[in-house]
């Protein structure tokens, strides 16, 4: 399994959105951090809960600087179905993320469970912090559903890193 390292350069991810456009890390240009939530896709409540909290919080999270968008290997009309059915008008989305990409992010893959929603195969959840440069500032990774961050602890503690200019952490790893 891929294991990003802060400071070092992150994979490409480069998607189409829902609404128009792409979303491509290396052509981001934040003024200091890309948050990227990738989430499980349109069947998972855990996840509506988690992007509906980040899109009441993106002017705050603009405020300091830093740009979200929402990832996952969902198909365009699942996609789309996200952008309708859930409280989500502010946040980008980005779709059809391949596998491969999923992997060299470091993501768990699971497969469908018999008699759910779930697509045939899906990447689990994982928040990653990128610099305007394209390195990692900081992540995390989850295997299952639970246990994610929380975008308003992560909001205090992004103020905190920014005012004190305190550096990524993990990258003697």
């Amino acid at each position: 399994m891929t294991q990003l390292i802060p400071n070092r350069k992150v994979p490409a991810l480069d998607l189409p959105l829902v609404r128009e456009g792409r979303f491509s890390i290396h052509e981001a240009r934040p003024e200091y951090l890309t948050g990227i939530g990738f989430y499980r896709g349109l069947h998972c409540p855990i996840c509506k809960d988690w992007l509906e909290q980040l899109d009441g919080l993106v002017e705050d999270y603009g405020a300091l600087g830093v740009s979200v968008v929402a990832v996952s290997m969902d198909e365009p009309a699942r996609a789309r179905k996200t952008r309708m059915d859930w409280d989500i008008g502010r946040v980008p989305i980005a779709h059809d993320m391949s596998e491969e990409t999923a992997r060299a992010w470091g993501l768990y893959i699971s497969t469908r469970r018999e008699g759910s929603e779930e697509p045939e195969r899906f990447s689990e959840p994982g928040l990653f912090l990128v610099r305007p440069d394209g390195t990692l500032f900081g992540c995390s990774v989850q295997s299952m559903p639970f246990t994610r961050p929380d975008w308003n602890d992560l909001l205090g503690g992004l103020k905190f890193i920014k005012e004190k200019d305190y550096p990524a952490r993990g990258a003697a790893t």
